[in-house]
């Protein structure tokens, strides 16, 4: 007579088997789970020219095959079809270029449709239909500002119209794009860009376009007219001595590590050269994004009771003993007053960065919206915050001499659009009634 254990055994052995084979037909060509389908982005619209990045992927069986279509008017396109013979292709990334010209698609609405299958037993499948719109009208600009006078090293503003919303839209000068920003000019919308020039001759290589860029990746650009005025800068030579270079350049050494076991000289050569542009671009990359409005109103303050020691664009050349040993651009204004004299924000707005960089040693930022920034430099005190909204003429800290700098003074300068620019200008009320105001009332 059978013991109650071995009948268990009888039914249990043989239910571990089932159980154990199921798990492995579930788990490995009989697994339900669908391939995952994923888009770079969320794609709408097709220009005439647009670019799909598609990343199809199946962790368990593997995929089997993979499907882009595009449909107009009943109307199938075949864009990719690709079959993997054998397993074990996990992820497969797709880039298509699309153009619906060549694919003799017309304005209007099309199906795009993505598949995936595995190698299950199931071939199980996934597939996403998107409605997309294809646009292949590029967007127009309509110029509001037709005369342009601009000086090397300044600034400029347009304004213009766009015959549909483009979410890319400014002024691309040379290498650096400055961003436009939405306004209300005669009860209709308009785009506003403040961008500057570089302090080179009037003209010199410059090739500035308005650019915009729909939904659907249609650009359109737009030479731009301007009328260089002649401008000079001045140049300057500089002597290094041994009591400043010992004085000042340990101050640089910890910043870097390439510094280590170097002398004085050394250092400022790495200082001024490879420093200089660094710190450059970091204040740069720290005015990408400013507020949307216009924060501040009428003339910007220079420093009261202040000599300009440097100006702006000054072309510097150094020497140790009868040696050159590098050269310079200087981009700002270097005002002295008394040590430890009271600095004012220039005009409203709104704290962007308070910190040290490099030669510019303890600097403020403030942005002053739609691109337009002041920078002070070489502080010893700072009493404001990021993100502190501030008015024209509040008394944000004091004049020092960190960083680079030779005695105490403020290095005063404005970054528009993404470079900086003479700050003359914008003390100059004449200058920002003539060209800036006026350009902006229609």
């Amino acid at each position: 007579m059978k013991t109650l254990i071995e009948y268990l055994k009888l039914i249990l052995i043989p239910a571990f088997i089932l159980g154990a084979m199921g798990w492995w037909f579930f788990a490995t060509i009989g697994e339900r789970q669908t391939p995952a389908i994923q888009f770079s982005e969320d794609i709408r619209s097709i220009g005439r020219q647009k670019v799909l990045d598609l990343t199809f992927a199946d962790a368990k069986s593997g995929l089997r095959s993979i499907s882009v279509t595009i449909s107009q008017d009943n109307k199938s396109r075949v864009l990719a079809a690709t079959d993997f013979p054998q397993k074990g292709v996990k992820v497969r990334r797709l880039s298509l270029t699309l153009a619906p010209v060549a694919l003799k698609l017309h304005d209007g609405i099309a199906s795009l449709t993505v598949s995936a299958v595995d190698y299950s037993l199931f071939k199980n499948k996934t597939t996403i239909m998107r409605p997309v719109t294809i646009d292949l009208t590029p967007p127009q600009i309509y110029l509001l500002t037709s005369t342009n006078n601009v000086n090397p090293g300044g600034s400029c503003v347009v304004a213009f119209r766009t015959s549909e919303p483009t979410p890319v839209c400014g002024v691309q000068a040379n290498e650096v794009f400055s961003p436009g920003y939405p306004v209300n000019t005669g009860g209709k919308p308009a785009m506003v860009v403040y961008f500057g020039l570089p302090p080179s001759p009037p003209g010199a290589g410059e090739n500035v376009r308005i650019m915009i860029r729909d939904g659907a990746g249609n650009e359109t650009s737009l030479a731009l007219p301007l009328l260089f005025r002649k401008k000079k800068f001045r140049t300057d030579k500089m002597q290094l001595t041994d009591v400043y270079l010992n004085r000042r350049m340990p101050d640089f050494q910890p910043l870097s590590p390439e510094l280590q076991g170097k002398n004085p000289l050394e250092i400022f050569n790495y200082v001024n050269a490879t420093m200089r542009l660094a710190n450059e671009a970091a204040l740069l990359q720290k005015c990408r994004q400013s507020e949307p409005g216009q924060l501040w109103e009428g003339t910007f303050l220079r420093m009261k009771d202040a000599a300009p020691m440097a100006q702006f664009g000054d072309q510097r050349t150094y020497f140790y003993g009868k040696k050159e040993v590098g050269k310079s651009v200087h981009m700002g204004f270097d005002l002295a007053s008394l040590a430890n004299a009271s600095v004012e924000a220039s005009n409203s707005g709104i704290v962007k960065y308070v910190g040290n960089i490099g030669i510019y040693g303890n600097t403020i930022l403030i942005d002053h919206g739609q691109g337009i920034f002041s920078h002070y430099a070489h502080m010893s005190v700072i009493n404001v915050k990021v993100g502190q909204k501030l008015n024209k003429g509040d008394v944000i800290g004091k004049t020092g001499l960190t960083g680079l700098a030779v005695g105490d003074h403020l290095h005063f300068g404005i970054i528009v659009g993404g470079r900086f620019v003479n700050p003359i200008e914008w003390w100059d009320p004449h200058w920002i009634a003539d060209n800036v105001i006026k350009k902006l009332v229609f």
